[in-house]
C-alpha cells in the first residue's frame, strides 16, 4: 500500500474541492513530504491517475493565477470516498505496512467514530502480538544476537519495533478511550489543512507550473 493514495483523497476530501497547489500545501504543512513519498511530482501525478479512475472528479475553473492552462480542481467521489476509508482502515490495522502508512492513517484517524478507531488500532495491537509470538518460537529478545551472527540483529530489530509499535498504540487506544480528541459523529473535528492564501511556512518551493492540476 502506498500512504500517497490515503493522503491526497484525504486532503482532497477535506478541502470538499481542491487544486494541486492547495494538496501540496496541505501535506508541506503535515511534514509529509519528510516522512512519505508525497514529493510535488507524486502529488499532481496521484490526482491525475485517481481522477482517471473515478475516485476524484476534475474540474477545470478559472485560469492558473501563475499562468498556464486552466486550474484544474479535484473533488472526490463516492469511489474515491469508499477506496480512502478502505485504505485508512487498512493502515490502522496492518501491522506490516511502512511507517509513512501509519503515519497517514493516524492524520486521519478522526475521519472514523471513536469505537471504531479503537477497535482498529487493538486489532493492530493483536496482529503485532501474533507476529510477535511466531517469531520468538525460535528467536527470543533475551538471547544474545551474536548467536545467530550479525543476521541476530535483524531480528532483534524486528522484534524490539514490534514491541515499540504495540505500546505506542496501546498508549493511543488509552487516550482514545479516555476521551481524547473530537470524532466522528461528535462534533466538529480538526482540520489541518490551510485556507485558500494562507501562507504555509513549511512550503518547500514555489507553485508547480500547472498550479493545480
Amino acid at each position: 500500500m502506498s500512504a500517497i493514495r490515503l493522503l491526497v483523497l484525504g486532503a482532497v476530501r477535506q478541502h470538499g474541492r481542491a487544486h494541486g497547489y492547495q494538496v501540496r500545501n496541505d501535506l508541506e504543512f503535515w511534514g509529509a513530504h519528510e516522512w512519505s513519498n508525497a514529493k510535488p511530482g507524486s502529488i499532481y501525478h496521484a490526482l491525475k491517475q485517481m481522477a482517471k479512475q473515478g475516485l476524484l472528479h476534475a474540474h477545470e475553473v478559472a485560469p492558473s493565477t501563475v499562468g498556464g492552462p486552466p486550474r484544474t480542481e479535484y473533488e472526490i467521489t463516492e469511489r474515491g470516498t469508499e477506496e480512502f476509508f478502505t485504505l485508512l482502515r487498512d493502515a490502522l490495522t496492518a501491522y506490516d505496512q511502512k511507517m509513512d502508512v501509519l503515519s497517514a492513517g493516524v492524520g486521519f484517524i478522526v475521519d472514523l467514530e471513536r469505537s471504531e478507531a479503537v477497535a482498529l488500532l487493538k486489532e493492530r495491537v493483536h496482529g503485532l502480538e501474533q507476529w510477535r509470538a511466531a517469531v520468538t518460537e525460535y528467536y527470543t529478545p533475551g538471547d544474545s544476537p551474536e548467536q545467530l551472527g550479525h543476521i541476530g540483529e535483524i531480528m532483534n530489530m524486528w522484534v524490539h519495533s514490534a514491541d515499540g509499535g504495540a505500546e505506542w498504540t496501546r498508549g493511543l487506544i488509552e487516550r482514545i478511550e479516555g476521551g481524547a480528541y473530537t470524532f466522528a459523529g461528535e462534533g466538529e473535528t480538526f482540520v489541518g489543512v490551510l485556507a485558500e492564501g494562507e501562507e504555509n511556512p513549511y512550503a518547500t518551493g514555489a507553485p508547480h507550473p500547472g498550479d493545480a492540476e
